[in-house]
């Protein structure tokens, strides 16, 4: 099949909540080909009119990696429709097999289109927050290959983003909490996040620049979790807690 082949398959995937088959087990593409297929995948989002908003990072750290099996640093597109407004209430069918990891997330000061060292990355950011991510990997069982991974957009399918703080606040070693139904499930700490979350930041930017994305100012670049993956369940009410950040949730119904 060709790129833009695949890249429809697993568009519609996500787009109806129905699981497919590793497109890598009859496919074969290189790395790079699968951030071509992710690339036309949003492409047809937004020709529905969804509207790129941040970029994601993900398998920045050891649990992740672990939990699903890879051993490399990946990068995905955020769009509007996968932000989520604090406290809502969103429906279990809209996903195949949804996970929450707790995150810390940046806001863009200023467009961010090349790689830009760590000595420098705060003049690039206007805020940081607590956040959760919603992964869901289009693919039956939630098995994949790095390249099956990374054509699905890196599971990208929901975010929800807690206050906003000052550039200079410190998150390099913040403990972060998962509750589901007030019950701690992951405890965890931002520096489980590349070792510190503006390494995130930096990466990023190099991964962006290396394929060509431009980060735009006003975007949102979601920096990885700091915990494993939980599977969410209906009836649910999914909350975050960031030492110093606050709290951010969501209800699954």
């Amino acid at each position: 099949m060709s790129l833009k082949d695949l890249a429809k398959i697993v568009d519609e995937a996500a787009l109806n909540a129905k699981p497919i088959s590793q497109l890598s087990l009859e496919n074969e593409f290189s790395e790079k080909e699968a951030y071509e297929i992710q690339a036309n995948s949003m492409a047809r989002r937004y020709n529905r009119g969804e509207k790129l908003v941040g970029v994601k990072l993900g398998f920045t750290s050891k649990a992740k990696m672990i939990q699903m099996g890879v051993h490399d640093m990946i990068w995905g597109r955020l769009t509007d429709k996968m932000l989520i407004g604090k406290n809502t209430n969103i429906l279990l069918e809209k996903f195949i097999h949804p996970r929450a990891e707790p995150e810390i997330c940046f806001l863009v000061k200023k467009e961010i289109s090349k790689e830009v060292p760590m000595s420098e990355i705060k003049q690039y950011i206007h805020g940081v927050a607590g956040a959760i991510e919603i992964i869901d990997s289009r693919y039956q069982n939630f098995k994949f290959s790095l390249e099956d991974v990374i054509a699905d957009n890196c599971s990208s399918a929901g975010f929800v983003i807690g206050k906003w703080h000052n550039v200079d606040t410190p998150i390099e070693d913040l403990k972060m909490d998962l509750y589901i139904n007030g019950e701690v499930v992951q405890t965890g700490s931002s520096k489980a996040i590349l070792g510190n979350p503006w390494e995130s930041v930096v990466a990023a930017s190099r991964l962006c620049a290396q394929y060509g994305q431009v980060i735009r100012a006003g975007s949102y670049i979601m920096a990885g979790a700091a915990t494993s993956a939980v599977f969410l369940e209906k009836n649910q009410t999914v909350k975050v807690e960031v030492e110093t950040l606050g709290t951010v949730q969501f209800s699954i119904q």
